[in-house]
Formats: C-alpha cells, structure tokens, sequence
C-alpha cells in the first residue's frame, strides 16, 4: 500500500520543526524533571519492549534532550552505544550535556533527519522513537529507514500519543488555541500529536514498512501538576507547538489565549491538585 503523499509543504514543515526546537529545547530541557514524571512509565514500557540488553548498539530517533537516550544508555552500560539523533542541532547538543553531566560516554549525538538516515544498513540492536513519529511528515518512509538501519531480529519501538478523546491535556488547548487563531482543521496527512493513534494505525504502519510480529499497548499517562497554573506554564514553556499554532497573533492576543486555556484547565483541579488524563501507544515490531 503505497503511503499516501502530505497535501502540504513537508520541507517547508521540517524547516519550521528544526527552528521551533532550536528555540524551545532549552525549555524542553529545564521542564525535564517534569517530563520524566509523566512520562517515565511509558518510557520503562518501550524499552521494555525493545528487549535491550548490555553491551547493544541503540539508535535514538527525534531524541529531544536526553530521553529516552539516557535511560537506554543505563541499560546498555558502559560495554554499550546509544546515538541521539533529532532534527534540530540545538536540542542534541543539550542531549549530549546531559548525557555528559550524568556521566554517559556511551552515547553521542548527530542531527538528522528523521526520515533520511546517513547510517548504515544493519549497524543497530535497537531503534527508539519516543513521541516523535507522529510529527514526521511520511512516517512510513521513516519506519523503512529504521528498519534499514537495524540488525536482522533488530526491535523497533516507540511511542506516540493516541487519540484526542483520551489526551485531554493537549486536545482541551489545542481546540481553544485553533478557535482563537481561525486556523483550519488539519489536511489529510497533516502531521500532528494524535495523527497516529487511531485504532490499528501503527500496526498498520510497521507492516507497511516490512516489519513482523507488530504489537501496541495503551499506556495511561496523566499530566499532574500543582494546579492548573503551573500546568499551563510547562504547556506555555516546553510544547512548542501550542506557541507556533499563535504564531500570527499578536502577544496581547496570545496572553488572552493562554488565559482562556487556564481557565479551562481549572475543570481538572481538585483538593489533591491537578490531573489531566493522557494516553500514550507504545508499538514494537521485528525486523
């Protein structure tokens, strides 16, 4: 089944990805702690099912700054190599710092496109994709890549949201942000946070792209904060792309949204906090 052609720009959209997280990695960075808190169990989970083991060479696809390369890097051990890739050279160099501040001399970094990998065949255990896929413009074409690069009996893993209904942390402000701006909705093939978390969508994908035995899990993942204040600021600081949907509204405008997008969030607060619902696929398949 040939993969159906983005009706957009997609170099035009990787151009504006690669400044976005050139921009906003350090924020990425700084809300790490964070991040690892929401995230880390569905982290645990795809490694898991990437079956790494001491001593393998692991591959980090749209990396971010340094998850879930370090966590693979302590699995793999000091016998062992872990390379970060991403799109954006500015998110990798923080990778690397962190890497190096937590002592890691197995992993190195390189920025590069997801979807064109200057690797060569068969030279990895492992390939990694943590919320990453879904923002790549032919993902299909992107999983082929992996698969080429991977040893035979190599795992690929990832991990991608799934739908809007289960996400209520990014659908609530994204519907509020996309009324406020007058964007349209997303063209077929569009990229995007829930692009792939339809039923049967990844299972799908990795077969298209020649892989075997496909197997996805759903994996809660609430988004908890002090109050929804605090949890708008981390939206406002780390989600860069909430900030480029406002990219043509004016600050004042873009202050109002975010106050509207506050006042919304307040529905998830309770005596114990803040907890807004989330749900992460993670998918493994063989090559």
């Amino acid at each position: 089944m040939a993969e159906p052609q983005p009706s957009f720009d997609a170099a035009k959209y990787k151009n504006a990805q690669r400044e976005q997280w050139n921009k906003d990695g350090a924020a990425w960075r700084r809300w790490n702690p964070t991040l690892d808190r929401w995230y880390g169990e569905v982290t645990r989970q795809m490694l898991d099912l990437a079956r790494i083991q001491p001593g393998q060479r692991i591959l980090d696809i749209a990396a971010g700054a340094g998850e879930p390369a370090v966590s693979a890097a302590e699995r793999v051990g000091p016998g062992g190599y872990v390379l970060a890739t991403d799109i954006s050279e500015g998110i990798v160099e923080l990778a690397l710092q962190v890497a190096r501040e937590r002592g890691f001399r197995q992993i190195e970094t390189r920025a590069m496109d997801g979807e064109n990998l200057d690797l060569p065949d068969a030279s990895f255990d492992a390939v990694l994709c943590r919320l990453g896929l879904m923002y790549m413009p032919r993902p299909v074409t992107a999983l082929r890549e992996w698969r080429r690069a991977l040893k035979p009996g190599g795992r690929v893993a990832i991990v991608v949201f799934s739908t809007p209904d289960h996400n209520e942390w990014g659908a609530v402000p994204a519907s509020i942000i996309r009324r406020r701006a007058q964007l349209p909705p997303p063209v077929a093939g569009q990229p995007g946070p829930f692009s792939l978390g339809g039923p049967g969508v990844l299972e799908d994908m990795f077969r298209q792209a020649g892989f075997a035995d496909p197997e996805v899990r759903a994996v809660p993942v609430p988004h908890g904060a002090a109050c929804a204040a605090d949890y708008v600021q981390v939206a406002r600081e780390a989600f860069g792309g909430f900030n480029a949907m406002m990219a043509d509204l004016s600050p004042q405008e873009r202050e109002s949204v975010w106050s509207e997008v506050e006042g919304s969030m307040r529905s998830f607060e309770s005596p114990g906090g803040f907890e807004v619902p989330g749900e992460c696929l993670v998918g493994a398949a063989t090559k």
